[in-house]
Protein backbone atom coordinates (compact mmCIF):
# COMPACT_ATOMS: atom_id res chain seq x y z
CA UNK A 1 0.00 0.00 0.00
CA UNK A 2 1.50 3.07 -0.85
CA UNK A 3 1.97 6.39 1.20
CA UNK A 4 2.24 9.66 -0.66
CA UNK A 5 -0.01 11.83 2.34
CA UNK A 6 0.92 15.47 1.14
CA UNK A 7 3.28 14.72 -2.08
CA UNK A 8 3.37 17.26 -4.87
CA UNK A 9 2.91 15.14 -7.73
CA UNK A 10 1.50 17.48 -10.13
CA UNK A 11 1.19 16.13 -13.92
CA UNK A 12 2.31 12.65 -12.67
CA UNK A 13 2.30 9.97 -14.76
CA UNK A 14 0.13 7.10 -13.04
CA UNK A 15 -1.48 5.52 -16.20
CA UNK A 16 -2.80 2.09 -15.14
CA UNK A 17 -1.12 2.29 -12.10
CA UNK A 18 -1.68 -0.50 -8.72
CA UNK A 19 -2.99 2.42 -6.31
CA UNK A 20 -5.29 0.02 -4.62
CA UNK A 21 -6.01 1.37 -0.82
CA UNK A 22 -3.06 3.74 -1.77
CA UNK A 23 -3.02 7.10 1.26
CA UNK A 24 -3.11 10.20 -1.08
CA UNK A 25 -4.68 12.51 1.77
CA UNK A 26 -4.21 16.25 0.28
CA UNK A 27 -1.92 15.20 -2.35
CA UNK A 28 -1.30 17.75 -5.47
CA UNK A 29 -2.46 15.39 -7.86
CA UNK A 30 -3.31 18.68 -10.26
CA UNK A 31 -3.15 17.21 -13.78
CA UNK A 32 -1.85 13.59 -13.28
CA UNK A 33 -2.49 11.20 -15.34
CA UNK A 34 -4.47 8.38 -13.85
CA UNK A 35 -6.14 6.79 -16.96
CA UNK A 36 -7.07 3.32 -16.05
CA UNK A 37 -4.97 3.08 -12.87
CA UNK A 38 -6.60 1.08 -9.49
CA UNK A 39 -7.77 3.32 -7.10
CA UNK A 40 -9.89 0.86 -5.54
CA UNK A 41 -10.45 1.64 -1.60
CA UNK A 42 -7.47 4.63 -2.05
CA UNK A 43 -7.88 7.43 0.34
CA UNK A 44 -7.91 10.80 -1.45
CA UNK A 45 -9.64 13.02 0.98
CA UNK A 46 -8.63 16.45 0.74
CA UNK A 47 -6.27 16.24 -2.45
CA UNK A 48 -6.09 18.01 -5.23
CA UNK A 49 -6.99 16.84 -8.18
CA UNK A 50 -8.10 19.54 -10.75
CA UNK A 51 -7.85 18.96 -14.13
CA UNK A 52 -6.60 15.14 -13.67
CA UNK A 53 -7.58 12.74 -16.15
CA UNK A 54 -9.69 9.78 -14.37
CA UNK A 55 -10.61 8.12 -17.80
CA UNK A 56 -11.65 4.45 -16.83
CA UNK A 57 -9.69 4.66 -13.71
CA UNK A 58 -11.40 1.95 -10.87
CA UNK A 59 -12.35 4.06 -8.40
CA UNK A 60 -14.45 1.51 -6.09
CA UNK A 61 -14.72 2.94 -2.78
CA UNK A 62 -12.77 5.74 -3.47
CA UNK A 63 -12.70 8.09 -0.40
CA UNK A 64 -12.75 11.67 -1.85
CA UNK A 65 -14.13 13.77 0.73
CA UNK A 66 -13.21 17.30 -0.15
CA UNK A 67 -11.30 16.78 -2.45
CA UNK A 68 -11.23 19.21 -5.28
CA UNK A 69 -11.88 17.39 -8.55
CA UNK A 70 -12.86 20.76 -10.97
CA UNK A 71 -12.11 20.30 -14.51
CA UNK A 72 -10.93 16.35 -13.94
CA UNK A 73 -12.42 13.69 -16.16
CA UNK A 74 -14.19 11.05 -14.30
CA UNK A 75 -15.44 8.03 -15.72
CA UNK A 76 -16.95 5.91 -12.69
CA UNK A 77 -16.80 5.35 -8.67
CA UNK A 78 -19.17 3.13 -7.56
CA UNK A 79 -19.64 3.70 -3.84
CA UNK A 80 -17.16 6.18 -4.17
CA UNK A 81 -17.39 8.59 -1.02
CA UNK A 82 -17.21 12.39 -2.36
CA UNK A 83 -19.22 14.17 0.04
CA UNK A 84 -17.84 17.84 0.43
CA UNK A 85 -15.96 17.08 -3.04
CA UNK A 86 -15.43 20.12 -5.36
CA UNK A 87 -16.60 18.55 -8.86
CA UNK A 88 -17.42 22.07 -10.82
CA UNK A 89 -17.23 21.87 -14.73
CA UNK A 90 -16.02 18.31 -14.37
CA UNK A 91 -16.36 15.73 -16.93
CA UNK A 92 -18.63 13.08 -16.02
CA UNK A 93 -19.82 12.15 -19.10
CA UNK A 94 -21.03 8.37 -19.07
CA UNK A 95 -19.44 8.38 -15.60
CA UNK A 96 -20.80 5.07 -13.59
CA UNK A 97 -21.43 6.70 -9.87
CA UNK A 98 -24.31 3.97 -8.58
CA UNK A 99 -24.57 4.63 -5.27
CA UNK A 100 -22.06 7.17 -4.38
CA UNK A 101 -22.12 9.98 -1.57
CA UNK A 102 -21.91 13.50 -3.35
CA UNK A 103 -23.37 14.89 -0.28
CA UNK A 104 -23.02 18.63 -0.34
CA UNK A 105 -20.83 18.51 -3.09
CA UNK A 106 -20.03 21.22 -5.69
CA UNK A 107 -20.85 20.06 -9.29
CA UNK A 108 -21.58 23.44 -10.21
CA UNK A 109 -22.05 23.28 -14.10
CA UNK A 110 -20.32 19.66 -14.37
CA UNK A 111 -20.84 17.36 -17.49
CA UNK A 112 -23.37 14.36 -16.10
CA UNK A 113 -24.71 13.71 -19.54
CA UNK A 114 -25.75 10.14 -20.06
CA UNK A 115 -24.26 8.61 -16.22
CA UNK A 116 -25.17 5.99 -14.41
CA UNK A 117 -26.19 7.77 -10.96
CA UNK A 118 -28.79 5.43 -9.67
CA UNK A 119 -29.39 5.86 -5.35
CA UNK A 120 -26.64 8.71 -5.63
CA UNK A 121 -26.79 10.79 -2.85
CA UNK A 122 -27.27 14.63 -3.61
CA UNK A 123 -28.33 15.87 -0.51
CA UNK A 124 -27.73 19.72 0.09
CA UNK A 125 -25.46 19.62 -3.30
CA UNK A 126 -24.62 22.35 -5.89
CA UNK A 127 -25.62 21.06 -9.13
CA UNK A 128 -26.55 24.91 -10.50
CA UNK A 129 -26.28 24.40 -14.70
CA UNK A 130 -25.19 20.97 -14.32
CA UNK A 131 -25.97 18.98 -17.66
CA UNK A 132 -28.01 16.00 -16.74
CA UNK A 133 -29.14 15.13 -20.30
CA UNK A 134 -30.06 11.50 -20.53
CA UNK A 135 -28.97 10.47 -17.62
CA UNK A 136 -30.36 7.91 -15.02
CA UNK A 137 -30.84 9.34 -11.26
CA UNK A 138 -33.49 6.34 -10.59
CA UNK A 139 -34.02 6.61 -6.86
CA UNK A 140 -31.84 9.80 -6.01
CA UNK A 141 -31.82 11.46 -2.69
CA UNK A 142 -32.01 14.82 -3.99
CA UNK A 143 -33.24 16.77 -0.93
CA UNK A 144 -32.22 20.14 -0.73
CA UNK A 145 -30.42 20.01 -3.51
CA UNK A 146 -29.72 22.84 -5.94
CA UNK A 147 -30.82 22.32 -9.60
CA UNK A 148 -30.99 25.73 -10.91
CA UNK A 149 -30.86 26.04 -14.24
CA UNK A 150 -30.03 22.18 -14.35
CA UNK A 151 -30.82 20.38 -17.95
CA UNK A 152 -31.91 17.19 -16.71
CA UNK A 153 -33.69 17.09 -20.79
CA UNK A 154 -34.92 13.60 -20.46
CA UNK A 155 -33.04 12.06 -17.28
CA UNK A 156 -35.03 8.98 -15.70
CA UNK A 157 -35.44 10.61 -12.13
CA UNK A 158 -38.21 7.89 -11.41
CA UNK A 159 -38.47 7.70 -7.14
CA UNK A 160 -36.47 10.87 -6.73
CA UNK A 161 -36.68 12.69 -3.74
CA UNK A 162 -36.79 16.17 -4.15
CA UNK A 163 -37.87 17.62 -1.16
CA UNK A 164 -37.22 21.54 -0.55
CA UNK A 165 -35.11 21.04 -4.11
CA UNK A 166 -34.43 23.97 -5.98
CA UNK A 167 -35.24 22.93 -9.60
CA UNK A 168 -36.07 27.14 -10.68
CA UNK A 169 -35.59 27.77 -14.39
CA UNK A 170 -34.32 23.59 -15.01
CA UNK A 171 -35.23 22.29 -18.32
CA UNK A 172 -37.20 19.00 -17.18
CA UNK A 173 -38.19 18.10 -20.86
CA UNK A 174 -38.95 14.49 -21.00
CA UNK A 175 -37.77 13.88 -17.49
CA UNK A 176 -39.64 10.88 -16.41
CA UNK A 177 -40.71 11.79 -12.49
CA UNK A 178 -42.71 8.62 -11.73
CA UNK A 179 -43.31 8.67 -7.97
CA UNK A 180 -41.01 11.21 -7.26
CA UNK A 181 -41.32 13.28 -4.13
CA UNK A 182 -41.66 16.80 -4.80
CA UNK A 183 -42.48 18.18 -1.58
CA UNK A 184 -41.90 21.77 -0.92
CA UNK A 185 -39.23 21.51 -4.46
CA UNK A 186 -39.14 25.29 -5.77
CA UNK A 187 -40.61 24.61 -9.74
CA UNK A 188 -40.47 28.48 -10.64
CA UNK A 189 -40.35 28.74 -14.61
CA UNK A 190 -39.32 24.67 -15.29
CA UNK A 191 -39.74 23.30 -18.50
CA UNK A 192 -41.99 20.37 -17.89
CA UNK A 193 -42.85 19.80 -21.24
CA UNK A 194 -43.54 16.00 -21.97
CA UNK A 195 -42.68 15.28 -18.54
CA UNK A 196 -43.83 12.21 -17.03
CA UNK A 197 -45.33 13.00 -13.37
CA UNK A 198 -47.52 10.31 -13.01
CA UNK A 199 -47.84 9.32 -9.46
CA UNK A 200 -45.51 12.11 -8.27
CA UNK A 201 -45.38 12.29 -4.29
CA UNK A 202 -46.52 15.71 -2.71
CA UNK A 203 -47.01 17.55 -6.10
CA UNK A 204 -49.18 20.82 -5.69
CA UNK A 205 -51.59 22.67 -8.03
CA UNK A 206 -49.33 25.73 -6.21
CA UNK A 207 -46.06 24.22 -7.14
CA UNK A 208 -47.37 23.86 -10.90
CA UNK A 209 -48.39 27.22 -11.37
CA UNK A 210 -44.91 28.81 -11.47
CA UNK A 211 -44.06 26.29 -14.01
CA UNK A 212 -43.19 27.72 -17.22
CA UNK A 213 -44.11 25.43 -19.29
CA UNK A 214 -46.41 22.15 -18.76
CA UNK A 215 -47.50 21.43 -22.53
CA UNK A 216 -48.22 17.89 -23.00
CA UNK A 217 -46.49 16.64 -19.36
CA UNK A 218 -48.48 13.56 -17.95
CA UNK A 219 -50.11 14.13 -14.94
CA UNK A 220 -52.74 12.00 -12.64
CA UNK A 221 -56.21 12.98 -12.23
Amino acid sequence: MAHLEKKTLIRANFQESNLQEASLIKANLTEADLRGADLRGADLRGADLRGANLEKAILIEVNFQGADLSNAYLHGGNGANLTEANLQKANLQDADLIKANLQSANLQEANLQLAKLHLVNFQGSNLQRANFQGSTLYGADLRGADLQGADLYEADLREVNLQEANLREANLYGADFQKADFQKADLYGTDLQEANLCKAKNLLFDQLSKVKILYNAKLDE
